[in-house]
């Protein structure tokens, strides 16, 4: 792939649920690029109908393009479908939110969740981005996955969302080796205050991690023996997934 390929592609991550349109200023600035540039990659992008601007106020947002592909993408690769079953039953195992992500150009993606029945609860959007530093899944997608997407991935700033995030690649290292051992990821008032996850890998054809699934729960509701009972039905649901999209994961 080429740079200025990359270079596009890339602007598509910066349109979000809470950014659903940006200016040309605005997405210079995001992305690290000059005005000229953005412009030009913008039109590029455009062209292939991957974003549109909105003709009352100039800004961009997500073209028709990209609904395209995804509906195209389910109908040959149906990973949704296959994906939202088991959160549904991991959710009804735990009485917990779940949700799934999957890695996408050096990002995790959630891509399906299923949200807790109780009052009180984790809230997820389908189309959150989440870090890896900061989150369950993030650190367990890194303790399992290729030596070079780790590398690309701890090259990103470690942003602190809450006073307890990790704020050091020798903290994320350590973690990500407890998880490698465990099989599983534990985190806690790092993403988000009074909130804890635990998250397993999906595992691709060459057996290193693509994703994770994940269960959110108030940081109130976890003891010991509840650790236990998610963590079990966490890793045998994922080794399920992985089986179910048609790969096998490690022994």
């Amino acid at each position: 792939m080429t740079i200025a390929v990359k270079r596009a592609l890339s602007l598509l991550d910066l349109f979000s649920e809470s950014l659903p349109e940006i200016g040309l200023s605005d997405v210079a600035r995001l992305s690290g690029h000059d005005k000229a540039t953005v412009h030009r990659l913008l039109k590029t992008l455009g062209d292939a109908g991957l974003v549109e601007q909105n003709t009352s106020t100039k800004r961009y947002r997500l073209g028709p393009a990209v609904l395209h592909l995804a509906r195209r993408r389910e109908a040959t690769f149906p990973v949704v479908a296959v994906v939202q079953p088991m959160l549904d039953t991991l959710s009804e195992l735990t009485g917990e939110t779940t949700h799934c992500s999957l890695y996408s150009n050096n990002a995790l993606a959630v891509i399906a969740t299923t949200e807790s029945k109780k009052a009180s609860r984790v809230s997820m959007r389908g189309t959150e981005t989440l870090p890896f530093h900061a989150t369950a899944s993030g650190l367990a997608f890194l303790a399992f996955a290729a030596p070079e997407l780790v590398t690309r991935a701890l090259t990103q700033p470690l942003t602190a969302f809450t006073t307890t995030t990790m704020k050091s690649k020798a903290e994320v290292m350590a973690a990500m080796n407890e998880a490698r051992l465990l099989g599983y990821a534990k985190i806690e008032n790092s993403f988000e205050a009074e909130v804890c996850g635990f998250a397993a890998p999906i595992f691709g054809p060459d057996q290193s991690a693509i994703g994770a699934i994940a269960v959110a729960v108030p940081s109130h509701r976890v003891t010991p023996e509840v650790q236990d009972s998610i963590a079990k039905s966490l890793m045998d649901l994922s080794r399920d997934l992985t089986r179910k999209l048609g790969n096998t994961p490690p022994p």
